[in-house]
């Protein structure tokens, strides 16, 4: 199946493997490239060049299927240099660069420019996703409300937004948010997106780098197991309803301060949850769409079953 972002990105199949903190590591991202999609690595979880680097060059020899890294422009407790990661990227040879966050990425665009980079921006609203395409991005990703993680302000699905975007923008779109099966894949390309984005699907696979306690309670969850947070603190966010989510809630609610709020929900503490299995110790990005993944396969089985049903249900339609 091609469209205008399986050529621009030489991948095989219309699907972007969403960027996920301390879970996109080289071995996770190397095993989405090599299933045919595009393996996002999330630079943020290194901090300093250095380290950066070295995940680069590790993922360099675990595929050699198109990647792509993600700058992190989210608000930070403790910001990093973005500028320097970046030149890391490019002295590294990264083709791909997406960026996401609160804020589009102006004074680093002349570096992607400059050195010829693919640039992607994620972004939840066509007000942002308008901007970065006036600012030079190359593709816009656009995530509904249903999305795990960030939600933008505006709290408009899929179904919605990314037709919209469609509409306003003259560069290719990616539409995701819910996104868990060849249906959902059908549905953003059927409503003009050139591929669709999958972050919690793949949360319940075999390679990814979480523990298999929250494996497991992830595929027994349903549509209605999600939470948003943050909201007090413009940062809103859909995640998993576990007791770290209740505790954030709480605090939002007893209008606790920033700092506080945003500790609780820190990525230290998520992180201890995927290394541990202590399904109470953080938060966990988590879509709507958990509740329609029912096993835990490998990422190429994965893969290729969406591509299969995708492809089955468009030739029903066409038959129809």
């Amino acid at each position: 199946m091609k469209t205008k972002v399986t050529e621009m990105l030489h991948v095989k199949y219309p699907i972007i493997a969403g960027n996920m903190m301390n879970i996109s590591k080289p071995e996770f991202v190397a095993a989405c490239s090599n299933a045919g999609g595009l393996g996002i690595l999330a630079s943020v979880m290194y901090r300093t060049a250095e380290p950066l680097r070295e995940a680069i060059r590790q993922l360099q020899s675990l595929t050699k299927e198109p990647f792509a890294v993600n700058v992190n422009l989210f608000p930070m407790l403790r910001p990093v240099k973005q500028d320097q990661l970046i030149q890391v990227m490019i002295n590294e040879g990264v083709r791909i660069i997406e960026t996401s966050g609160h804020e589009a990425p102006d004074k680093y665009i002349p570096m992607f420019k400059q050195n010829d980079v693919l640039w992607i921006h994620k972004c939840a609203g066509v007000r942002y996703a308008l901007k970065a395409e006036k600012l030079g991005a190359d593709i816009v990703e656009v995530v509904g409300w249903e999305n795990g993680g960030a939600t933008g302000k505006f709290d408009i699905g899929t179904l919605v937004l990314t037709p919209a975007t469609v509409d306003a923008l003259k560069i290719p779109v990616i539409g995701g948010g819910g996104i868990a099966d060849g249906r959902g894949l059908v549905a953003v390309l059927s409503l003009g997106a050139q591929a669709g984005l999958i972050g919690t699907r793949l949360l319940m696979t075999t390679e990814c780098p979480v523990h298999e306690k929250l494996k497991q309670a992830l595929v027994k969850s349903t549509i209605y197991d999600t939470a948003i947070v943050m909201r007090s603190v413009d940062a809103t966010h859909r995640v998993w309803n576990n007791e770290a989510a209740k505790r954030v809630m709480e605090l939002e609610q007893a209008k606790s301060g920033m700092n506080e709020i945003f500790d609780a929900a820190a990525g230290a503490r998520s992180k201890k949850m995927y290394d541990e299995g202590d399904l109470t110790a953080g938060i966990v990005a988590c879509s709507q769409g958990v509740g329609l993944a029912k096993d835990i396969v490998p990422v190429k089985t994965l893969f290729d079953r969406i591509m299969a049903e995708a492809e089955a249900i468009i030739k029903h339609l066409s038959s129809l």
